[in-house]
């Protein structure tokens, strides 16, 4: 698979504990909503080895002129040589590749269903959704332990109020230990609230991104709800 530089032009905290990194997009350089890329570091710590590499589902939309990328900072090799790349310094990426991208049959909604970091790919599905003006039913299902932990909450929350067929259901689960209000739904995504969600939508197909154990979980909740597994895709997201 061909390289590419990219050179670092940005990076922002997103929500508690996560960053954003912001990309020259490479010319030429095409993907679709939903897909990810290799990030290659040339840190000396890490240049060369299994460290040194680390795969991103790409957070932008394809018609936006970066490549965004989003990670929990954590104490790993990579996450610290990441942190080390400086404002204009370069790195390689190699893809794009990946499968959890929107169906095309517009008639059938989609139900996104995210815990934590795993909003990256579903990002991107719904800011090409919305340059698009897409008519289909998007309902994101968005799990975060407490607000300030909540990457892109509020911009998710703009494109609710602009777009008439999103909707956003974001629930919080360790509320006792957050410093802001909170209004929205409360403990973990379960089958109750899959059914809820799922009652008001018409033969939909559901996406689910997170943590291994998590997408396991909702996989089995999903059936366990009478979803057939030909109707769920998923993406396990490990070491983020």
């Amino acid at each position: 698979m061909t390289s590419m530089t990219v050179r670092l032009t940005r990076r922002e905290e997103v929500a508690h504990g996560t960053m954003a990194f912001h990309f020259e997009k490479p010319a030429g350089f095409s993907f679709r909503a939903g897909q990810a890329i290799d990030l290659i570091l040339s840190d000396p710590a890490v240049a060369g080895t299994d460290s040194g590499r680390h795969a991103f589902s790409i957070v932008s939309a394809p018609h936006e002129g970066e490549l965004m990328l989003a990670t929990r900072m954590r104490d790993s090799a990579f996450k610290n040589a990441l942190a080390r790349v400086p404002l204009g310094g370069t790195a390689q990426v190699e893809g794009p590749f990946g499968s959890l991208t929107l169906h095309n049959k517009r008639d059938r909604a989609a139900v996104l269903i995210a815990g934590g970091i795993g909003i990256t790919p579903f990002m991107s599905m719904l800011r090409d959704a919305a340059h698009r003006a897409l008519e289909q039913r998007l309902v994101l299902l968005y799990s975060n332990r407490r607000p300030e932990d909540s990457a892109f909450l509020s911009e998710l929350q703009r494109l609710e109020g602009d777009h008439r067929n999103f909707r956003l259901v974001a629930t919080m689960t360790r509320m006792p230990e957050s410093r802001q209000p909170w209004m929205g739904e409360t403990g973990a995504i379960d089958e109750a609230l899959l059914k809820r969600v799922g009652a008001e939508l018409a033969n939909p197909v559901y996406y689910v991104a997170g943590p291994p154990a998590m997408v396991g979980g909702l996989r089995n909740t999903l059936e366990g709800a009478g979803v057939d597994a030909d109707d769920i895709r998923s993406e396990e997201f490990y070491g983020y």
